[in-house]
């Protein structure tokens, strides 16, 4: 497995990806537009990890310069339980720290058990906080 920056020949492969993964039944997160608004930031904070060739997973990393966010964290069925999730998680957060981020933030949906499971081991603990949005469009 290869962990690499987000390139435009992954589109095709990410988009299907995070529709298996994710559903996206809100439009607001309609995999196309997401991926489109990531990759003008420029950020080089999308990750792909890569097998056979392929994308098998991906995660994208944000940074404001007051704390760093987890997203779009999708490994596919087949290449679960292989480490990738981890990896993908390990390299945006090396990336985060080398730009001196001092904590990383990520949301999941309270009913996730699995995924919760997933990110506390991996040190990250719930905080006493109330998530709240807005849609602007």
């Amino acid at each position: 497995m290869k962990i690499r920056t987000y390139g435009d020949g992954d589109y095709d492969a990410v988009v299907s990806l995070w529709n298996e993964c994710f559903g996206y039944p809100a439009p607001h997160n309609n995999p196309a537009d997401s991926i489109r608004r990531k990759t003008t930031m420029n950020d080089d904070l999308f990750f792909v990890a890569e097998e056979d060739g392929r994308p098998a997973g991906t995660v994208m990393a944000g940074w404001d310069g007051h704390r760093g966010w987890l997203y779009s964290l999708a490994v596919a069925p087949e290449h679960r339980g292989k480490g990738i999730a981890r990896a993908l998680v390990e390299h945006a957060m090396a990336a985060l720290h080398r730009l001196d981020c001092p904590k990383v933030n990520l949301q999941v949906l309270s009913d996730n058990e699995g995924v919760l499971g997933f990110y506390e081991k991996l040190g990250f603990v719930a905080e006493e906080r109330v998530s709240m949005g807005r849609k602007l469009y």
